[in-house]
């Protein structure tokens, strides 16, 4: 952020260009989570699905939302000064490209990670984190009397918030990955903790050589099916109940562990890992392909390191830099065997350590 100041130099009133004094600059990093409930109260009441079609004047979006007039032309008066929204005649607003994304009919809609971003699911532990920083010990069972998934099971509501934001995000990322590894080398591969199945279903459906097993919990894996036969890939798929904690069918080719080991600290983490290693087995041509946010070197900024503090306060999980990964997996008998890109969601490639190199020829069959 310290690079680019064209927002900030708006909201701070100074010159276009211009960067704000340190204390300014200061100031305006604390204010986000003021702006960042603007934005979610406007997603809430549903500002953006009411502009889909066209500018309307304040009076009539706070009719058709629900809200008082003068509280909604407050609120979009500061969402349009960071670009979220845009005032056009006096008192009548717009979509901007951002405010495009709150929208809940478009592809890549934000609305619900927004939605989430803004609940108490993620607000409450904040408040708390003072407790966590003291501790370094998750915080959310403390508030809400459980722990983040047993809350979630709990209470629907909340469950099928977290469910749609991490749906969105999955799809957004499961074209990056798709397009930055070539997961079509394998014949066969088992997504460990791959949920309802959207990422493997993407997967086959560009490498239609390839067989998958999914595996994740009964009742998880049962909502699975539906997935796979609307994406037409449910011939080759097999849906395997089970716990990565568990014993993990043996023998394929790649095991994939997609945005799983960040929800959990080392400990666990490895101990998923080595159930991944038990049923790779000794078969040198055997992969380990670990999705996951590999976070910048230090002073650079990264979205995973707000991210990291999530993980942090809600179930004492982490984000990793490239060093903590080699770390983490080398404690599990793994070494990585590819060149990660460093603050990005990418594909950590790794072999049992000790595997001596396949041959071409052994690694597509």
């Amino acid at each position: 952020m310290d690079g680019n100041w064209h927002g900030a130099s708006t909201m701070t009133g100074a010159p276009p260009q211009a960067r704000p004094p340190a204390q300014a600059r200061l100031l305006l990093l604390t204010s986000g989570k003021r702006i960042s409930q603007v934005i979610y109260a406007l997603a809430e009441v549903g500002v953006a699905d009411v502009l889909a079609d066209g500018p309307l004047p304040v009076t009539e979006i706070a009719e058709r939302t629900a809200t008082d007039p003068d509280a909604l032309r407050r609120l979009l008066r500061c969402a349009s000064a960071v670009g979220v929204f845009t005032e056009q005649d006096e008192g009548v607003y717009a979509l901007t490209e951002m405010a495009e994304a709150l929208r809940s009919d478009v592809p890549g809609s934000q609305r619900d990670m927004v939605l989430f971003n803004g609940s108490d699911l993620l607000w409450f532990p904040y408040g708390e984190i003072v407790s966590g920083l003291r501790t370094g010990r998750p915080v959310f069972s403390e508030i809400f009397g459980s722990e983040f998934f047993d809350h979630l099971r709990a209470n629907p509501e909340a469950g099928a918030l977290f469910d749609r934001a991490m749906t969105r995000m999955s799809a957004a990322t499961t074209g990056r990955f798709l397009d930055a590894y070539d997961f079509g080398r394998f014949a066969d591969v088992v997504d460990v903790g791959g949920g309802r199945g959207h990422f493997l279903a993407g997967l086959l459906e560009r490498h239609p050589h390839v067989r998958g097993t999914l595996v994740d919990q009964p009742q998880v894996v049962t909502e699975a099916a539906a997935v796979m036969a609307e994406r037409g890939v449910a011939d080759r798929v097999r849906l395997t109940p089970g716990d990565f904690f568990g014993e993990l069918p043996s023998g394929h080719r790649a095991y994939i562990l997609k945005a799983v080991l960040h929800d959990w600290n080392d400990e666990d983490a490895a101990a998923i890992l080595r159930r991944v290693g038990d049923a790779m087995g000794s078969d040198p041509g055997a992969r380990l392909l670990v999705l996951e946010h590999v976070l910048a070197p230090a002073n650079v900024w990264d979205h995973g390191k707000v991210l990291d503090i999530d993980m942090m306060l809600r179930f004492g999980g982490r984000e990793r830099d490239l060093a903590e990964w080699r770390a983490l997996l080398g404690s599990a008998g793994f070494e990585i065997v590819n060149s990660p890109g460093a603050g990005q969601w990418t594909v950590i490639e790794c072999r049992r350590t000790g595997a001596t190199e396949a041959t071409e020829d052994q690694e597509i069959r």
